[in-house]
């Protein structure tokens, strides 16, 4: 073979191999694609503020366990390594604004003392691609407990109403933690094991809104830190013995919007929880038909979230009707009825229904049922809050 014609062999060989391995290389992205879909993900920000967003255009096609929000099947492969996170967030006036209350799927609202109301937000779905903070975090209060059993969930707080003998035994929220197996992420106990320091759990920080306020008004948590720990005590999706947080839980109904010919004109809900404290915490939702969300406003003022100083929505606004009860120790702790039965109303698709609220045990679901028909709930899809009034408790709407 002549050198001329060697060459000529080398050159076709080479072009017969590179076309062979595009083909290959085509069939395999063909094939990969057909089974996922990818996703563009763009982040900006950078180190503890980086954040991410998912394109627009790519489907959302998977519910959220907890209030029906769909995502993407990349998100969701994200929670379903967790469990749900509910954190106790305060409400005072000095704390606001808060953060990280946009992200939770489910709010809860009740008051804590002298009139001043906590939230309990329950996080899942809504955190699974970026890492959130959680501020102020603060203690716990006994009534918040049976939602937190509902989901099986890591519990953050910062302390509670404690044990001791100036505490209304039956007020006592840190036995009752213990007594129930609640899967404890008390800020005074984290860090024991996380050796990975990239977020951190919990630490105080007295000026995070830009000027100094109380101690107790500063506490951050962070969901990475938090699921970090957890993970290291065997708290993922399933507990230690391999049980699935999920194994008992009932899910809501969910359904899309309401159409814009079919949404109501129920366009304004106002409450105080406790007569004359209306000026601090007197909670207005407005209705925007066109968005179908309601916004919120406390004290009068749009109320935001300073993650992302953005108003907080909902979809849904159930007010829950309990008794209210005073046990009379130093600290001024109540009581609620939260489990059992009772009355209550869903506002949706700028309607409003009476409805009859069910919870059988402190463990179980609570559920909710058209007073009217006794059918359950279908509530739109989206962040839901729930607001615990005692009863009798007026509401404008």
């Amino acid at each position: 073979m002549s050198k001329q014609q060697f060459i000529t062999t080398l050159v076709i060989g080479l072009a017969l191999y590179l076309v062979a391995t595009g083909l290959s290389f085509a069939g395999f992205s063909m094939l990969a694609k057909s089974k996922t879909s990818p996703v563009a993900v763009t982040m900006t920000g950078k180190g503890d503020q980086q954040h991410f967003t998912i394109d627009p255009s790519v489907p959302r096609t998977e519910p959220c366990p907890l209030n029906g929000k769909l995502y993407t099947t990349q998100e969701k492969d994200l929670w379903a390594k967790n469990r749900p996170l509910a954190v106790m967030i305060e409400n005072h006036v000095e704390a606001r604004p808060q953060s990280g209350l946009s992200s939770a799927d489910v709010v809860y609202e009740a008051v804590a003392e002298g009139g001043i109301t906590r939230f309990m937000g329950v996080f899942y779905c809504g955190i699974a691609l970026n890492p959130t903070n959680f501020a102020p975090v603060r203690s716990s209060r006994v009534y918040f407990l049976p939602w937190v059993m509902e989901y099986d969930a890591l519990y953050n707080h910062v302390g509670g109403a404690g044990c001791d003998e100036t505490v209304d035994p039956r007020a006592r929220a840190l036995c009752e933690i213990t007594d129930l197996g609640i899967k404890n992420m008390d800020e005074f106990n984290l860090g024991i094991k996380t050796t990975d320091k990239k977020f951190p759990l919990c630490y105080r920080n007295p000026d995070r809104l830009g000027h100094e306020v109380a101690t107790e008004h500063t506490m951050i948590c962070n969901s990475a830190g938090i699921y970090d720990e957890a993970a290291l005590r065997g708290w993922t999706n399933v507990d230690a013995k391999g049980v699935s947080w999920d194994k008992n839980f009932q899910p809501w109904k969910f359904a899309d919007d309401a159409k814009a010919s079919d949404r109501g004109t129920a366009t304004s809900i106002s409450f105080v929880a406790w007569k004359g404290y209306d000026a601090d915490f007197g909670v207005r939702w407005d209705y925007d038909k066109a968005a179908n969300v309601y916004k919120r406003f406390t004290g009068g003022v749009a109320h935001t979230d300073l993650e992302n100083k953005q108003q907080l929505t909902a979809k849904d606004v159930v007010v829950l009707f309990a008794k209210e009860t005073e046990t009379g120790d130093i600290h001024g702790h109540l009581l609620y009825n939260n489990v059992g039965s009772g009355t209550g109303i869903v506002f949706q698709n700028g309607t409003a229904t009476k409805v009859v609220w069910q919870k059988a045990t402190i463990g179980a679901r609570t559920k909710f049922y058209d007073a009217a028909t006794n059918k359950e709930i279908v509530f739109t899809r989206g962040q839901i809050w729930i607001e615990m009034l005692p009863t009798g408790t007026p509401v404008t709407y």
